[in-house]
Formats: C-alpha cells, structure tokens, sequence
C-alpha cells in the first residue's frame, strides 16, 4: 500500500512544477480584487462627491436680508459681518447673533439652545439678545449682527463639539482648516461660514435638553423608518447571503468528503507526513472553490446599485427643480399614494392681482376708476394698505421693458399694493411719512389670527389701528361699513350675511381670495392697553372688500392628472376660505363633477375627527381621509393631524405613503411627520426648509410629478439589477456547486468568478441604475410597501433565463469536447494549464450574462428590450468595454485566469449562445404570467 500514495505524491508535484501557475493565480485573484475594490471605492468616492456638491448648494441657498448702502439686499450667510443691519422676518433660522434694533410682535423659538419650547418675545427695550440658531416665529424687525461663524452661539457649541475629539484631531483639522476645500460639518462651523453648517442642525436638535447635549439631542430624536426600498433590499440580502452560505459550506463539506472517501477508502490510501502538502493543497483548492461559491452568492453589489442609482438620480433631480435633502426621499417618492399640498404658489403662479372691488357699497367686477370712488374711501384705504403691510413687501420695475412688474415680499400684501397702484396712486410716499420706526404697534399676520393689524399715532396724539384679514373672519369683528359718501353706517350682523351671500361668495366661488381692509380710531386719552388684543381689534369700520386672482399654474391640471393616472390621490390643504379652494380645486383637475368627494373646513374636520372629550380618534379619521379632496380653512395643527391620521390608518390593506408640501415654520411638524416633505425653495421658510426631504426651487407642483417619475425609476432600476444579479447567482453558484460535486473541480476558476463578479455586481449596477425615467414609469400603481420585491415577471424571467444558462453549460461541459472535437477539461490535474473546454465554457457564461443585461433593461414584460437604449450612454459603454475587456482575457489572460486562446469558430458559437439569450427572452415574454400560480409563494 506504501509505493501508491508516494507515487501520487510524486505526480502531483511534477504536475505542479510543470503547471507553475499557482504564482500567477494568486497574483491574478489579488489583481481582480483591487479592480473590484477600487471600482467599488470610486463609485463611492463619486457618490460623496455628488452629495457634497448637494450639500454646498443647500448651504448656499441660504440666504438673508441685510441693508447695505441703503438697500435691502440678499446675501449668502457666509457674507455676513458684524455691523450689518440684517432684516428679520418670520420664518427665518438666524444665522447670526445680533442686538435688536427695531421690531414688531417678534417671538424667537429658543428652544434649540435653551430647550425650553415656549416662545420668547423680543422688543428692542426689552430683551433685545437675538442668537443664532434660533427661529423667527411671529413678527419682523432689524438687528445690528454682533458676532458671526465661530464667535457666534451656534458657532461656540460647535467648536466645544469639535474640542472633545482631542488635541490631535483639533490640531490638525486647524492645520487644514484654510486650503480644505470639503470638511466636515464640525469643521465648517471653525471656518467664517459656519454659520451655514449650523443651518442644517437646529431643527433636529429642537426637541429640548441642554445645550452640553448638543450631539445626543440629536440622535434622541425618532429617526425615520427605513424607507421601504431599504427594507426590503436588507431582507432580501440577508436571505441571500444566508443561502450562499450553507451552499459553500456544502460544497466545501461534499469535496473534502469525496476526496477523503476516494483516497482514503475506496483506493485505500493511509495519510503520509510527505504527502501532507499535497493533500493541504487539496483542501486548500476545494476551500477556495466554496469561498468562491460564497463571493458569487452574496448579492453585495445591492447596496452599491441601490447607491448609485440614487446618487445619481438626485444629481439628475436638480435639474428638475428638486433639490433633495436626504436620499431615502427620492426612492420614497416612487410608493407615494397620497399628496397633501398647499394651494397658494404651488398649485397656483403665486402671483396675486386685485381682479374685483366690494366698497362704498358698490361691487367693482374689475378695478375701478378713482373717478368712481369717493376720495376720502380712496385715501384711507391707500392709507390702510401701505401701512399695514411688511414694509419689505414692495412693487418693482419690471426686468424687461413691457414686462410684469416684480413682486417683493408677501404676495398678498403685493397684490394689494399693485391695486394702490391700479388706482392710481402711491404707496411710497405714505410710507416715508409714517416709516417703520413710527409704527406705535403691530400684531402681525399668523395662522391664528389670520390677520394682521398695525396701530399708528396721528398728529393729534390720538390713534388709528388699520387691519387686514380674511373677509368672513374680519367682517365678525365690524360694527361698521363705509357707505357710498365716505361715511360709517352700522353694520349689523344681517347685513355681513347679505354681504356674504352676495359679494363673498360669488367671489370665493370664482376662485378668489376675499380680504377685508377694515380700520378703527382710539382717542389719546385714555390710551388703551395693546395688549388686549381682542378688545383692540374688534369693533372695526369696513372700508372695503377685495377679490384676489392667483391663477392656477398652467402645467398644474395635467400634473395632476399624471398623479391620478399613476394611482396618486391629490388633495388641497389650504389657509383659503372653502369656495375658493373648492373652485382652484375644481381648476386644477382635484376635484371632478360626478365623484364622491369631500371638501370640509378646519373646522368642520376637528369636528369629524374628535370625541366628546375633544380627543382625537383614529377611527374617526379613517371615516374622512379616503373621500377628503379639500382641506380649507386649515391650520398647521390640521395639517399635522391629517398626515398623521392617513399615515397610522390601517383601513386599507397597503400602508399610505404621504408626501406634504408645506412653505411656513408652523408647516414643520407636517413636513417631518410625512414620508416626504416638499418645501418651497422660493416662498419657504428657513424652517421649512430644515424640516423638509425635497426642495422644490421652482415652487411648483409639476417638480413633484418629477420625483414621483424619478423614484419609481430607482424602484424600476433597483429591480432590473436584481433580476440580472439573481439570474448570474443562481446560475452561477449552481454550475459551482455541480460541477464541483461531480468533476471535483468548478468548471468557473475563482480568478474567473471574481471577474463575473465584477460584471454583475459594480458594471451592471453602474449600467443598470442609470437607466432616465420615462413616462410610462406614471402609467401605473405604485407598487406598495408590502409587495414583494421580486415580481412574478421576474421571477419568471430569472427561473426562464437560468434554465437556459445551465442547460447550455452543463451542455458544454459534459459534452463540449466532443461537440467541438477538443480535449476534455474534466478531471484534470491539479495545476493543470488552462483547457480550451473550459474556457468555452467561462466564455460562453460570460456572455450570456452581457445579452442577459439587455434582457433585464425590462421587467415588466415589454418585448423591445432596445427601448431608449441609446439614450443610456453609460448602459452602451459598459456593455461594450466589458465585451472588450472579455476578449482580452479569453485570448491573452492564459494560465493567471485559467483561459486558453479561442480560434474565430468557437468565438462565434460562443457568440450565438449568448445572442440566443435574447431570442429566448422574446419566448419567456409570450409565457403568461398569471398562469404561473407555483411562483406566487415567492418573495
């Protein structure tokens, strides 16, 4: 028994001094993974980079008013300097810390710094201290800017942050600090503008605590749920690896037992010291053959493709006016089921013009003449609209000759004063007599009160309060009407409800914004308490009523019926009176005569939803929200409790995905609580914006048609590359594990395996998830968070095409060499040199899968597979380099990727196997999927 294994142990060494191509395999597997490394680092490094370009523009969308040279001008923060006279305003983020000069009702939410929730009002005799990092709630005014970057608030919290990562890191983030052209966010807010990386923090940190606990409040904060995509990739990949797993152990188990039973027991063998090294050898090539099981079984190009393909549909969103926040957001769009958002600027132009007059009892069906209005109604209403507005809100010159005039600032308050305009006279000069500084008082316009009121001293010390505000919630609060001579008459309640009946709602039934211009005088003495601001504003003189147009945006209506059409409810949340939103929801295509719809009120919905108690109830939600079209007269509060309730609803059987559109700081809560949050880049608040997934820079509603159409394309391209992958797996890892179990050799070498590796898990995800959106993405449901991944399409198309695969290799590898009159590859011996067989064979895989990823362009059984292939020049240059790159191997790689040169003929039967991948696709393609009822168990 003695001489057998010694002779073995001799052949097998000649074998391996005459192969000698351990050295260059292993040189060749090194190489295969540093390509796969460093492809796999670049498309990360170019991911990063996208998004920090994604950050730099955020960062410089912030921008602030500041006066200079006697102008209002906007510049980024990072500009700001100490001594600016910066315009606060309601809604903004404080970039810097600054000393209160002048101000009207000014709140400022501290809570970011203190963590105490509740509003703090600023005077400029009186707590005068603004801080960065804080948000404007209510109210406007001026500070002088005191400290800016890193001696600000925010600026100092930020250095002691970056303080506690030690002397080493600070020293040489220090070092870099002048010349680094990207940084950390911790290291942004040492340079000048940190102040812009403290933008995007406050908010997250906004909750409460210390101000030590910077760092943990903002991890405290509930984080969203995985976005649906993520989930069910994380599912899928687990399952997968798992599998992958126990099938190289199995493999790996079967050789060492077939080799042990051969040697040991069938031949007879006994385990020598000198044959040692070769038997490890052995081990060592049946391990290598299940670890390369494994590599090809771990689907770990998912995360990369699911990366790329997000990375690079947010760069191709900017161009569509969707500048996106956070990643998840732009996949979650491609599931959204519901859209709540707002009417003003969205839905409409967001361009307000005076189209129709209520005043000295007169209804004007268009703009007056002056010559038509008494003088002294003419003079108090300029008086009433130039005063009582934001005296930021202006009319400008238009850009271009024969243009429309610029609007600046609120505009509501635009449209008014392009109605002073229309009347022919000037608001300018009303307003140097009385400027901002001689304003005695102001209650500024919030979601409460739905008005703003501003009090002024006239010469003869007494007072005059001018107020503006919705016309059926400022009428209640009017004893009094200018008639026809300039006079005050009573005003009784059945005259507002002739008046509501007749002039209010035939204008809110045309689409219009009703606002009531109304005005009261105080005598000096006594002077009454401002404070007591229900006692103020009441008892007022009606001057006039005024219909506002904002024409619905043109591209709206067909937007909107994209969403319908793509399974999309659409409904309208707005501040408006009822019959306006019920007429612009009837424009733009929300509502349709016939339907069985709702259009409710704020009031009329906390009615609905609440409980004897004054509690809300889920159930009572669940009875409104699928019929609800119209949301009127609602606050922030609604809003909220909307999303909510359509969210946590479990009427249906698929979990709703909510998208909310929101442009003020009260807008916040809904735009975090909802799946996705749009905000206006143009008319948004800063804390809007914070709150916010998505900016939407045009303010338009057609850009979230846009990213309903680029989402589900990171669905639909997340989907083709799973197709192709799985299809490459189960083939691949099948052909492994049989051809290892019955020729005791992978007829795929791990050199080989590596190389396919690379094809489907970082080319086929760059090519795969670069494929544009079509319009046909709109065409259809969303697919719903509870769907299974893998559709029965493609599980069809996955189960079809491996077939095909393994029925060609297992074809070729037990009788290629007869069908091609060339020496057999199987049973070779241990450092054998590359066979013509198998490298058929490997030819052959590699190739199928290369028209296969042509196949898996499409999933939902569209037969043209060369749909719009040119328009993905990235999807052409792969294909194409990866064929190229293939030739190259096959035909100078010899023994490092075990290949032996192939002559014309073979090259092209190698070619018509893989063509035939196409043809057969076209066959899987006629196979009905509703017939295939055994793969509906699959996920």
């Amino acid at each position: 028994m003695r001489p057998k294994p010694a002779g073995m142990c001799k052949v097998v060494r000649r074998t391996r001094v005459r192969g000698g191509g351990g050295l260059d395999r292993g040189a060749a597997i090194l190489l295969s993974v540093i390509c796969v490394v460093l492809v796999t680092a670049f498309n990360d490094w170019s991911k990063e980079k996208q998004f920090r370009g994604l950050q730099s523009r955020i960062e410089q969308e912030q921008r602030f008013a500041v006066v200079r040279n006697g102008n209002v001008i906007q510049i980024p923060v990072a500009e700001m300097v100490v001594g600016d006279m910066a315009q606060v305003k309601y809604g903004d983020l404080l970039p810097a810390d600054g000393i209160l000069v002048q101000s009207n009702d000014l709140k400022i939410d501290e809570s970011s710094l203190t963590g105490e929730s509740d509003h703090v009002r600023k005077s400029a005799d009186k707590d005068p201290m603004l801080l960065s990092g804080t948000h404007v709630m209510e109210g406007s005014g001026r500070m002088l800017v005191t400290a800016v970057g890193v001696n600000s608030q925010t600026g100092i919290i930020f250095t002691l942050l970056g303080a506690g990562e030690g002397e080493e890191e600070k020293k040489e983030k220090k070092g870099k600090q002048p010349d680094a052209a990207v940084e950390t966010n911790q290291n942004k807010a040492k340079k000048q503008d940190g102040a812009v990386a403290m933008e995007m923090q406050p908010l997250k940190s906004a909750e409460g605590g210390e101000v030590e606990d910077g760092t943990k409040k903002k991890t405290s904060v509930p984080k969203k749920e995985k976005s649906v995509l993520q989930g069910k990739l994380t599912k899928l990949a687990v399952q997968i690896g798992k599998a992958g797993l126990v099938m190289s152990a199995i493999t790996v188990i079967i050789l060492v037992l077939y080799f042990v039973i051969e040697t040991f027991v069938v031949e007879g063998r006994q385990w020598l010291a000198e044959c040692t090294p070769v038997y490890v050898q052995y081990f060592v090539k049946f391990f290598i053959i299940g670890v390369t099981v494994l590599v090809v079984a771990v689907p770990e190009g998912l995360p990369l493709a699911v990366t790329i393909s997000l990375a690079y549909s947010v760069k191709k969103m900017m161009k569509d006016n969707n500048l996106v926040r956070h990643l998840d957001a732009c996949e979650t769009m491609g599931n959204a089921t519901a859209i709540c958002s707002d009417k003003t600027g969205t839905l409409t132009t967001n361009r307000m013009t005076v189209v129709q007059a209520y005043m000295g009892d007169q209804h004007f069906r268009e703009v007056p003449d002056p010559s038509q209005v008494n003088a002294n109604i003419l003079e108090t209403l300029v008086s009433a609209i130039a005063v009582n507005s934001a005296y930021t809100s202006k009319i400008m010159p238009p850009d271009v000759e024969g243009g429309l005039a610029k609007q600046v600032g609120n505009k509501t308050e635009c449209g008014l004063l392009g109605f002073v305009l229309d009347l022919k006279r000037d608001y300018a000069p009303v307003r140097e007599q009385i400027p901002e500084e001689k304003l005695y008082k102001v209650y500024t316009f919030n979601s409460v009160r739905k008005s703003m009121s501003t009090v002024i001293q006239l010469p003869d010390r007494s007072f005059r309060l001018y107020s503006k505000g919705a016309s059926e919630i400022l009428l209640k609060k009017c004893s009094s009407i200018v008639g026809t001579g300039g006079d005050a008459r009573g005003f009784r309640p059945r005259d507002r409800e002739e008046m509501v009946k007749k002039v209010i709602e035939p204008m809110a039934c045309e689409g219009l914004r009703t606002i009531c211009i109304a005005y009261r005088d105080f005598p000096a003495n006594p002077e009454p308490d401002w404070d007591q601001e229900a006692d103020i504003v009441t008892d007022l003189t009606c001057i006039c009523v005024v219909g506002i147009e904002d024409p619905v945006r043109p591209e709206v209506p067909d937007a909107i019926r994209k969403c319908q059409r793509a399974g999309i409810t659409v409904r309208m949340v707005t501040g408006d009176n009822i019959n306006t939103a019920r007429a612009i929801a009837a424009k733009c295509g929300i509502i349709q005569p016939g339907d069985d719809f709702l259009c409710i009120d704020g009031k009329e919905f906390n009615r609905r939803i609440r409980n004897e108690k004054g509690e809300i109830e889920q159930e009572r939600i669940d009875k409104i929200w699928p019929k609800l079209r119209v949301l009127a007269r609602s606050s922030p509060t609604d809003k909220h409790t909307l999303v909510k309730g359509i969210i946590d609803s479990t009427v249906l059987e698929q979990r709703q995905v909510v998208a909310v559109t929101g442009d003020g700081t009260n807008d916040g809560p809904a735009l975090k609580k909802a799946d996705v949050g749009f905000a206006m880049g143009i008319a948004g608040t800063d804390v809007a914006k914070e709150a916010s997934d998505i900016i939407l820079t045009d303010d338009n509603f057609s850009s979230i048609v846009k990213a309903v159409m680029w989402g589900r394309n990171v669905y639909d391209s997340i989907s083709k590359f799973l197709q192709f992958q799985l299809t490459v797996n189960v083939v691949a890892v099948i052909v492994a594990f049989t051809g290892a179990c019955i020729t005791q050799d992978s007829p795929l070498k791990a050199v080989q395996m590596l190389w396919v590796n690379l094809i489907m898990d970082t080319f086929a995800s760059l090519a795969l998830a670069t494929e544009p959106p079509t319009e046909s993405l709109l065409l259809r449901k969303p697919y719903g968070r509870n769907n299974p991944l893998i559709s029965l399409t493609m599980m069809k198309n996955i189960l079809g095409h491996g077939i095909y695969q393994l029925v060609i290799i297992f074809t070729l590898l037990f009788v290629g060499e007869k069908i091609f009159n060339i020496d057999s590859g199987r049973n070779a011996p241990l450092h054998s040199p590359p066979s013509e067989h198998y490298t058929i064979i490997f030819n052959t895989f590699v190739l199928m899968q290369l028209f296969n990823e042509i196949n898996a362009r499409k999933i939902h059984g569209e037969r043209n597979v060369f749909d719009g292939i040119f328009s993905n020049p990235i999807f052409c240059s792969i294909v194409l380099g990866t064929f190229g790159i293939q030739i190259v191997i096959v035909q100078f790689g010899g023994k490092p990727f075990s290949c032996a040169p192939l002559n014309v003929e073979q090259w092209l039967w190698c070619l018509f196997v893989g063509v035939g991948e196409l043809l057969w696709g076209q066959l899987i393609a006629t196979v009905p999927t509703h017939r295939l009822k055994c793969l509906k168990g699959e996920t």
